[in-house]
């Protein structure tokens, strides 16, 4: 059997090889840190590469400890319309961030709107809480609410709808 020298092609690694391996660590590492953070998406360029690793994920509603709110009876329309419709609308407002919906200040305390409330310009419709931020979501127009889409204490996305205001 042939021995072959130490500077061949089949005996030095490739280029191509070391940058597959690193390009696989990084993905690997990136899906830890989805799973640590329990983030559903993130992504990062670095010299020229884009990754982006995301993960579908079935988010049962969650509640942090310190909100309870007193009563489970989410204010919502009795028929409900098929989210992709809904998010056509054009009274539809849709989530500005991923984060957690809250219809209230604070465990307690009356919702900031409900179906029926007439609401202006620029008044707060809803806190979305996003990295322990609260972020509160003012009416883009002026109008009243006709449906709420979302239960208080879950899990939006960017650009979900969250209410209609006619």
């Amino acid at each position: 059997m042939a021995r072959q020298p130490e500077n061949s092609p089949a005996a030095t690694p490739k280029a191509s090889d070391k940058k597959a391996s690193d390009d696989g660590a990084l993905i690997r590492e990136l899906a830890l840190l989805l799973a640590e953070t329990n983030l559903t998406e993130i992504e990062i360029e670095r010299a020229g590469l884009r990754v982006r690793v995301a993960r579908n994920v079935t988010i049962a509603a969650s509640v942090p400890a310190s909100y309870a709110p007193a009563s489970t009876a989410a204010p919502v329309v009795a028929a409900p319309v098929p989210l992709a419709d809904v998010a056509k609308h054009p009274g539809a407002v849709p989530s500005p961030m991923v984060g957690t919906v809250y219809w209230a200040s604070e465990p307690g305390a009356k919702p900031f709107v409900e179906v029926g409330s007439k609401v202006s310009v620029g008044q707060t419709l809803l806190i979305i809480e996003a990295m322990k931020t609260m972020n509160q979501i003012p009416a883009p127009r002026a109008g009243t609410v006709t449906q709420i889409l979302v239960e208080d204490g879950t899990p939006v996305e960017y650009g979900e709808p969250l209410v209609i205001i006619e």
